[in-house]
This record gives C-alpha cells, sequence and structure tokens, in this order.
C-alpha cells in the first residue's frame, strides 16, 4: 500500500498534469499479496497446481480480509479517474426514465411492474379492469433499507384472490416465498424458506407445488453443492415440514421443473441433470392414486410444455426438429403415434405460447424478433405488426383473455408496451416511457463476418449517426456464447454514456448460443468450445479491419458464461484489446462443477473428471490455468458475495493469478460487490454504480475524456 505522502503527491499530479499523462497504466499499483499453498491435483497422471484454493473458502476469515483488501486497492484506483463522479452523476440521468413491464390479468385487475426512474426495485402495481385509479400491491424498496430485496417470482391462483412470490436477498439463488390474500393484502401463510430454483405452481386455492433443494449440511450455502432437486406440495396452513415430495425421490435430478394447467387438472413435470434436454412426465391431479406417467423417459431432448385444453397438451420440443416445432398430445396419449404436429419446424429458431385460445410463435430470424398468431389447428393467422426491427416478448395470456400486452425493445428503443386484440390481431401503442435520449439520432446495423473456420457470425453494431470510421472510436464488443442463450436487440440506459461520447456498443451472436438453434449451440460445445473463442477474437478483427476501432480503443464484455469468454480471450490473445471486462465468470474449467448446481453446466462443457481428452481440452483453454506472464490489458474482474450461481471463487483466483503474471503497465482489478448475487435483482443505485465504474475504467484507460 502506498503511503500517505505517496498518495497525495500521485493525487496531486493526476489533476495538475495534462490529459496524455492521465491514464491507468501511469498510476501505479500496489496488489495485495496472495498467499499461495502447495495444492496439486492429479488428472490422469498430470499434476496440475491449485495455490490458490484456499480461496474457495467464502466462511474463512482470511478469504473475507482479501476480499476486503482488494476492494479497497480497487476503490482507491477509481477513485482517482478525475471524471468518474461526472460519469456517475450523468448516470444517474440516463438512468431516471419511466419502465414499464407488460400487464398481466389475474381476477378482477390488471397487474405491473413500474419503477419511477430511480427507485431500487420495480413496484408491482394493480388496477381494475372495470376502470379506476392504480394502486400499489407489492413495494419491494419497503423489504430493505438499500433496496437489495427483490421479487423474483410471482404467481398467482387460479381465480387471483392469492398470490405466492419469491423474495431474493442480496441477489442469492436461495429465496423465500410469502402467500397473500390479493384483497386484504394479509399474510395467509407461513413463510417458506431455502427455496431454490423453484416457484409456486398453484392447484386451485388450496396450494402450491414447487421445487427445491434440501439446505445443504455442514457446508457453506452460498457454495454447498446442490445437486439433487425435489417438487413439493405445500397445503395452505400447514408448516414447511410437512410438505409432500411428489417426485424427486426415487433418484436424484439436479434439475426439477413444474406445470400445472390453467384448469388445475393436470402436473407436468420436467427432470434433467443438464442444462437441455428434460425428461417430462405428466400426473393426471383428479387421481386419488395420484399416478405418474412417464412422457419421455429420458433427457435427450427438450419438451416444454405450454397449454392444455379439453384434450390435448401442446408442447414445444426440438425433438425431430432442431429448430422446434409445436406438437399436440392426447391426454390419454399411449406412444409417439399420437404425437399430432401442428406448427412444424421453419428454417427460424422458434418458441411458443398460449393467448386466449391462440398459439404465438416467435421466431428469430438473425437474432430478430418476428411474431406470427396461428390457431389451435395450426392455422397461420396473420403475422404481428411489430415497430422495428428489435425484441418482442410477452405474447402469453389466459386461455378466456381478449387481448394481451407485450414488450418490445432494440439497442436503441427503450422498451414500450403495446396492447393486441386477439381477435382482430390488431395492436396499439399502451404505454412508453420518456427518456431524453433521441433513438432517431442513433443507427443500429446487422453486419455478418467471417469466423476463423469460415463460419458466418452476425453482429449487430449500434452508434451515433454520422460517427466516422477512423479508428479512434471507443468501442465495447459483448458477448455470451453459450447455453443455448440467444442475445437478442435491448435498450441498455448505460450505453448512452458510451455513445453519446462518440463510442460504439457491438453484440456479436456466438455459436454456442441459440440464434440458429440447436445445432449453432452444439458447435460451441465441450470438444467445440474453442469455436465461441474463435467467434469472438474474429469479431473483435473485423471491427479493427473495418476501422470502427483499433485495439487502443476496444473493450470487450461478458458475465457468467460470457465471462469466461472474456477470460479465455485474454489469455489466449493478451494483446487483442485495450480493456477487458470479466464479470462474474466462470474461470477455472477445472473446478467448476464441484460448487452450487454447476455439474449440471456439463453439456455445454464437459467435465475435467469425464476423461483424458475432456480434461487436456477444458485445461488448453481454461482461463485460470492459461495465465502465463504477459502484458494484459487493464482487466477489471467483477463478482459478487452472494453469487451462489457462479461462486466468486473463480474471480478471486483468476485475480490473484492474473495479478502475478502481469507484466504490463495496465491495472489488473476485482471489486466484489457486497449484498449483491449473480446479477438478477440488483439494485438501480448498484447498476448506476456499476456503470460508472465500467465507463470510467475504460475511458481512463484509453486515454479518453468525456464529454461532461
Amino acid at each position: 500500500m502506498k503511503n500517505i505522502y505517496a498518495y497525495f503527491c500521485l493525487f496531486t499530479l493526476i489533476f495538475s498534469c495534462n490529459l496524455s499523462e492521465k491514464t491507468g497504466s501511469n498510476m501505479k499499483i500496489k496488489y495485495p499479496v496472495t498467499r499461495e499453498d502447495d495444492i496439486i491435483d492429479n488428472y490422469f497422471g498430470t499434476e496440475v497446481a491449485d495455490p490458490y484454493r484456499w480461496l474457495e473458502d467464502d466462511l474463512s476469515t482470511e478469504t473475507a480480509a482479501w476480499v476486503k483488501q482488494q476492494n479497497t486497492v480497487t476503490e482507491k484506483y477509481l477513485s482517482q479517474i478525475p471524471f468518474r463522479a461526472a460519469i456517475h452523476k450523468r448516470c444517474e440521468v440516463v438512468f431516471n426514465y419511466e419502465r414499464f413491464a407488460a400487464p398481466f390479468s389475474e381476477g378482477e385487475y390488471y397487474y405491473y411492474f413500474y419503477n419511477s426512474g430511480l427507485q431500487n426495485q420495480p413496484v408491482l402495481y394493480r388496477e381494475k379492469k372495470s376502470g379506476g385509479d392504480k394502486e400499489v400491491f407489492l413495494d419491494p424498496n419497503t423489504f430493505s433499507s438499500k433496496g437489495t430485496t427483490s421479487i423474483s417470482e410471482i404467481k398467482f391462483s387460479l381465480d387471483g384472490s392469492l398470490v405466492a412470490y419469491n423474495i431474493s436477498e442480496g441477489g442469492s439463488d436461495w429465496q423465500r416465498i410469502v402467500v397473500l390474500n390479493t384483497i386484504s393484502g394479509k399474510q395467509v401463510d407461513d413463510t417458506l424458506n431455502y427455496i431454490k430454483f423453484g416457484s409456486a405452481r398453484w392447484k386451485g386455492n388450496g396450494g402450491f407445488f414447487y421445487t427445491t433443494y434440501k439446505k445443504p449440511e455442514n457446508e457453506s450455502l452460498l457454495s454447498g453443492l446442490t445437486d439433487h432437486h425435489f417438487l413439493y406440495y405445500h397445503k395452505l396452513g400447514t408448516p414447511q415440514s410437512d410438505d409432500v415430495i411428489y417426485f424427486g425421490n426415487e433418484h436424484k435430478r439436479r434439475y426439477l421443473g413444474a406445470s400445472v394447467s390453467e384448469d388445475s387438472n393436470w402436473l407436468i413435470i420436467t427432470a434433467t441433470n443438464a442444462t437441455y434436454g428434460n425428461e417430462l412426465y405428466t400426473l393426471d391431479l383428479r387421481d386419488s392414486q395420484k399416478t405418474v406417467r412417464t412422457f419421455a423417459a429420458t433427457a435427450s431432448h427438450g419438451f416444454n410444455f405450454i397449454y392444455s385444453d379439453e384434450n390435448y397438451f401442446y408442447f414445444e420440443t426440438d425433438k425431430n426438429a432442431k429448430n422446434k416445432q409445436l406438437i399436440a398430445v392426447p391426454h390419454n396419449y399411449k406412444n409417439e403415434n399420437d404425437f399430432k404436429i401442428i406448427i412444424p419446424e421453419t428454417n427460424e429458431v422458434a418458441s411458443f405460447s398460449a393467448a386466449g385460445g391462440y398459439i404465438f410463435a416467435s421466431y428469430l430470424e438473425n437474432a430478430i424478433s418476428v411474431v406470427k398468431q396461428y390457431d389451435l389447428k395450426g392455422n397461420y393467422l396473420r403475422t404481428v405488426n411489430l415497430p422495428t426491427l428489435g425484441t418482442a416478448t410477452g405474447f402469453s395470456a389466459k386461455q378466456n383473455d381478449k387481448e394481451l400486452f407485450f414488450s418490445f425493445t432494440s439497442y436503441i428503443n427503450p422498451t414500450s408496451v403495446y396492447r393486441m386484440d386477439l381477435t382482430s390481431g390488431e395492436t396499439t401503442l399502451y404505454k412508453s416511457p420518456k427518456i431524453k435520449f433521441d433513438p432517431s439520432a442513433y443507427i443500429s446495423e446487422q453486419v455478418f463476418y467471417t469466423s476463423k473456420d469460415g463460419t458466418k457470425v452476425p453482429m449487430i453494431i449500434t452508434y451515433k449517426k454520422g460517427l466516422l470510421h477512423n479508428g479512434k472510436n471507443p468501442t465495447l464488443l459483448y458477448g455470451y456464447g453459450g447455453f443455448n442463450v440467444s442475445l437478442t436487440p435491448a435498450f441498455r440506459a448505460s450505453n448512452i454514456i458510451l455513445m453519446e461520447n462518440g463510442g460504439i456498443f457491438a453484440v456479436a451472436n456466438l455459436r454456442g448460443g441459440g440464434e440458429y438453434g440447436q445445432k449453432w449451440h452444439e458447435s460451441g460445445t465441450k470438444l467445440q468450445k474453442q469455436n465461441v473463442f474463435d467467434d469472438f477474437i474474429a469479431a473483435a478483427n473485423y471491427l479493427k479491419e473495418k476501422n470502427y476501432t483499433s485495439t487502443e480503443y476496444l473493450a470487450i464484455e461478458g458475465g457468467s458464461n460470457g465471462g469466461l469468454l472474456v477470460g479465455a480471450t485474454i489469455t489466449q490473445q493478451p494483446q487483442i484489446c485495450k480493456v477487458a471486462f470479466p464479470a462474474v465468470g466462470v474461470l477455472d474449467m477445472l473446478r467448476y462443477h464441484k460448487f452450487t448446481s454447476g455439474a449440471g453446466w456439463a453439456y455445454d462443457y464437459g467435465t475435467s473428471e469425464d476423461n483424458r481428452e475432456m480434461f487436456e481440452y477444458l485445461k488448453n483453454y481454461s482461463p485460470l490455468h492459461n495465465v502465463k506472464p504477459a502484458k494484459y490489458p487493464a482487466t477489471l474482474i467483477t463478482t459478487a458475495d452472494h453469487d451462489d450461481r457462479v461462486v466468486p471463487a473463480h474471480s478471486f483466483k483468476f485475480a490473484a493469478t492474473l495479478q502475478k503474471n502481469q507484466q504490463g503497465a495496465n491495472p489488473v482489478l476485482i471489486k466484489i460487490q457486497i449484498q449483491a448475487g449473480h446479477g438478477a435483482g440488483i439494485s438501480t443505485m448498484q447498476a448506476i454504480d456499476q456503470a460508472a465504474d465500467k465507463w470510467s475504467f475504460m475511458f481512463f484507460n484509453m486515454n479518453i475524456k468525456p464529454q461532461y
């Protein structure tokens, strides 16, 4: 640590020198000393050192002290950026606009989430369908003093008289379920505790199904293994200890899911050990014998329950249809000969939903939404009118509803809500936010570039009109590339900071994602995972070749699996960019499966224990194990103390290793957010803080002075 005199001299220098001297590489940093142990693992005869394994113990005082020291160093660095306060102030302005979620129908009311601007959490409002003033129904901002407690799930009973909602504290996946009477607003049942990956699925008004793991014994609640999911039924008015296990006892699955048909006659159960594919079971809730019928005995394909009428189940599936199709199956099905294709597979990836006795098919055409309406026999009715190219979501409603509300957004259009008449197909603007941002001054263009193996990959590039292709534009390249997740256009208020300062925001739709179906996904998994990194590297090179930017003005960012992406990219090509932001990343590919439900990610990654080939492949790209002495980009690693999905030890160990091996002058910092998790449910103020830190760090290390 610097002494007080040295700190004062540096502080004075920053504010007295000219801009060319105000760079991140000129700031000398003394990193905390991270103790090294002599821990060595043996994988198929190969010894691998793990000197920082002690940082995996999130309960130890030594780890807590290390976290505090690292945060102190990072905060000292960030606090000396001369324009950080101005960027933070500007972030408060651009975040301060109304945000609406699409209303949904429950009982006599329309419910919707709304944030007036700088509220830490959106508030759940309701208003009567017959008319009247809106009223606050649930305000999570009253749940905690710092706004870090959020509503993560909310489910109403069939008649809308009861509601069960999940509370997440500090972003943890471990949650609580609270039940309220919607008329009186009073709690009607005991709070259910230690719920993970499960929300209420009502059976009438008497109780509900939910899924969870048993609380880890003699292990950390945040990092302990959670690999045996159970499906319970909770009867209102009885203690949680009396809840009945309906499914999961016979053998272990990592993930269970449940749906109850709208008429409460059928329970549909999904079971899987991975993030792709699922077994499928049905149970007639009118059957006193509670007989579970097997629909799909293996998890070799994906099945998703969409709807049930008097005679049929409707399922979305990729069985015999890589891009997914909709099938109808009789309630008394016998075998696959009973399956009937309602909406067949097309060249575009589809997802299906039901509303008012209709089916909606949402297609991805090069990561852009196209939505079509069908009747239950699969007859095409119309294509939904959308305002422009972007992302449309929310095409679901109850069977008897005559209208629905959907949301639309793009990289330059804040989310607006539209009302659709289900009979006529007419769409009208329902609510649109007022924001001090002019979308017409900006442009989003889609390009296709060539990856290392010749594959064409799409990328959307967004910037202010009139921007010069001079190679000097600050550019943030974002990617994910995994778990069949599709990156579709969505407005981010924080990107205004970048674009109004002459910057570019680019999103690459890498292999491993779901933009082009299961084939695209699988081509970025296991022994083909390098394709994802090659796609990202090719995106960076394209931006430089086309003179959008250059190495000195390029930053790369990704979170979770995207954190792995960034970590692998900078360890494979340290000189590819000037700044790197690996967030809540999976960075230790040899041990990721030993924490929480991480083993369930093996469909995408494989594990180091599978076989020698898989171990060697993982070791060859694992960011933690490929750090070597080199000149790395200015790197700001971010994680959170309550991240119980990708445990922060990944980031801790990677930061310590990167700090030790940094040969250049660029900083390598880690910021560990307190009372936060993997990303969901963060408060508005936390989001503003994160944005201010990111843009300050990026501009400072690119030697760019923002306009504020």
